[in-house]
């Protein structure tokens, strides 16, 4: 039975991955070149852990090792020695995943399971810099990943039956609802999501209703928990674009063209939550939510 766990990135996603991991009981090490991200790591999972204490749904003691079976490395080579798992959760870049994945190849135990939370970037060409292509596989998770039961979990054109199964039983482990996909642009999750929030921008971007207008229409009609514009803030406007650059690349069809209001949005700066300002303003730790000005009216933007 697999114990040890290697997570890249310390981000939103690899934080809240090793979070997820080290509440199961498993060893993990949190890898990332940045000391400081590591240490913000270290504080959310701890806060995230305190707000489950507060609910008394876990003890104090709990928490406590749940903390201490977290190792922090800034060094790959040194962080994934015992790994029989790492999973990826960098920046959604190309060359950076290859890089890393190399990286991975290189300095891990040939017998481990190499993963990858990509939410778009094809599974196949990042294991084609492996020497192990059957062992590498995608666990996408979804954000909030303490909260959110789905795993996708994606076959890359090599990737064997016996890995496949493995991670599919490993993420009922963690407690999670794992879909197995194949692997084309996008899987399912972005393959199905990000043309509505694309049509949303365009109906934005062409006057039809404003943003207020477009996510009450999903959430009161649709019952959808959040509108797609909002949703589209959370996410990060530069990742749903990029997602969607993914998607026209690769089936090269213009139904996939990313909205030009978005494209000028991430060029502004405006990617969402993460930066303060998307189609919402952020203030106060998200809980002041108003539109953003260039939106308050319904007109042609």
């Amino acid at each position: 039975m697999m114990k040890n766990i290697s997570v890249i990135g310390a981000g939103t996603m690899g934080n809240g991955i090793a979070h997820v991991f080290a509440m199961k009981g498993f060893q993990v090490t949190l890898i990332d070149v940045s000391a400081p991200a590591l240490e913000k790591a270290v504080q959310t999972i701890t806060k995230n852990s305190d707000r489950i204490l507060a609910k008394c749904t876990m003890p104090e003691s709990d928490k406590n090792e749940l903390l201490a079976r977290i190792t922090t490395f800034t060094s790959i080579a040194d962080g994934v020695k015992n790994a029989e798992l790492i999973v990826e959760a960098a920046t959604e870049n190309i060359d950076l995943k290859l890089k890393i994945f190399k990286e991975m190849d290189e300095k891990s135990n040939p017998s481990c399971i190499l993963a990858s939370n990509t939410s778009s970037i094809s599974i196949t060409k990042i294991a084609s810099v492996t020497s192990r292509p059957d062992k590498v596989i995608g666990m996408h998770f979804m954000n909030p990943v303490p909260v959110m039961k789905l795993v996708e979990v994606i076959r890359g054109y090599a990737t064997s039956d016996e890995v496949t199964d493995l991670i599919m039983s490993l993420s009922k482990q963690l407690g999670k609802v794992p879909v197995e996909v194949n692997d084309y642009p996008g899987f399912i999750a972005n393959r199905i999501l990000m043309p509505m929030i694309n049509e949303a921008v365009y109906s934005l971007y062409e006057g039809v209703a404003g943003v207020e207008e477009i996510d009450t229409v999903m959430k009161l009609g649709m019952a959808h928990p959040m509108g797609p514009l909002q949703l589209a803030d959370l996410i990060g406007l530069d990742v749903c674009l990029s997602i969607l650059k993914v998607l026209h690349d690769g089936f090269g069809n213009p139904k996939y063209s990313p909205c030009p209001l978005l494209v000028n949005m991430v060029t502004a700066g405006h990617h969402g939550v993460k930066s303060g300002e998307g189609f919402y303003k952020y203030t106060a730790g998200n809980k002041d939510l108003v539109v953003a000005a260039r939106f308050a009216k319904k007109e042609l933007v």
